[in-house]
């Protein structure tokens, strides 16, 4: 038997699981492990620092499992703690493992999607404050203009199966509008949040029309399919068994409920005390 060397997927909840989603429809034959740190979401709101003690944790048990590769598929960790961990830890955890994010996969290409050269970026508090967005696209596109807006309701919203509901429209269009009114020019809008595609129909409701509405999940897969190809001793390392694994940090009851709305399938996931973990994955069904 080989032990599994799956490819590890993380968020503070479920929204990473629109990312997964994506990338094992573009990436099928590869085996997954997906965490979500369920019991101190949302990472939001927290500090930079409690943050990055969060995500180095979780970091550490992926690699625990045999994972050679992680992507932060949660916009807050990558924007609060991926450099730190890139740049400080890894040498010292795993050197020839790797650990990657979502913002920079974005805003590689996100100028490709506009013509105005105005964009707006919708995302959590956290994301926000952080700056990291602005940061980015100023290196890759200093020609564009970027606004931003904090929806702090709309995580909440799709976590409580609200979405769908007429009494979603009022938390919605209120940053539509609002984002809109900050410069009219805006002709692209990023969904920096993995929940916010969950959104997705109720967002175009009140877009006005030439506006492009960007999701992550698309933008990410693509990317790891191009990053794999040109690093082909880490890919080579990664096993293709096409198995899937969910762990949480919480109910696994709640987390299944949550989950398959996410992720689009039914999800059967595992409990995991990242205090008291050991390594678990011998092999991926």
């Amino acid at each position: 038997m080989v032990t599994a060397q799956p490819i590890g997927i993380f968020d503070s909840g479920y929204g990473g699981l629109t990312v997964m989603k994506e990338i094992v429809k573009r990436l099928p034959q590869y085996d997954y492990i997906y965490l979500g740190d369920n019991a101190r979401a949302p990472y939001g709101n927290r500090s930079f620092d409690t943050v990055y003690r969060y995500t180095l944790q979780c970091v550490e048990w992926f690699f625990q499992q045999g994972c050679p590769l992680v992507i932060l598929a949660c916009n807050t960790a990558s924007a609060k703690a991926l450099r730190t961990i890139q740049q400080n830890d890894l040498e010292k955890l795993s050197p020839d493992n790797r650990v990657l994010g979502v913002i920079r996969p974005t805003t590689e290409i996100i100028g490709n999607f506009t013509r105005s050269r105005k964009i707006g970026i919708l995302a959590t508090n956290g994301t926000v404050q952080s700056g990291s967005y602005l940061i980015e696209i100023e290196k890759f596109f200093p020609d564009i203009t970027v606004h931003q807006e904090a929806c702090p309701m709309w995580v909440p919203i799709v976590e409580n199966n609200e979405h769908q509901q007429p009494g979603a429209d009022y938390f919605v269009k209120k940053h539509i509008d609002h984002i809109m009114r900050a410069d009219a020019g805006i002709d692209t809008l990023l969904l920096a949040c993995t929940h916010y595609p969950l959104l997705r129909d109720k967002i175009l409701q009140f877009l006005p029309a030439g506006v492009t509405l960007v999701s992550q999940g698309e933008i990410v897969a693509g990317s790891l399919t191009d990053y794999l190809g040109r690093h082909t001793e880490l890919e080579n390392r990664c096993t293709k068994n096409g198995g899937r694994v969910f762990y949480t940090t919480d109910s696994t009851e709640d987390f299944d409920n949550h989950a398959s709305i996410f992720f689009g399938q039914p999800v059967r996931s595992n409990h995991v005390d990242l205090d008291n973990s050991i390594p678990v994955v011998d092999h991926i069904y």
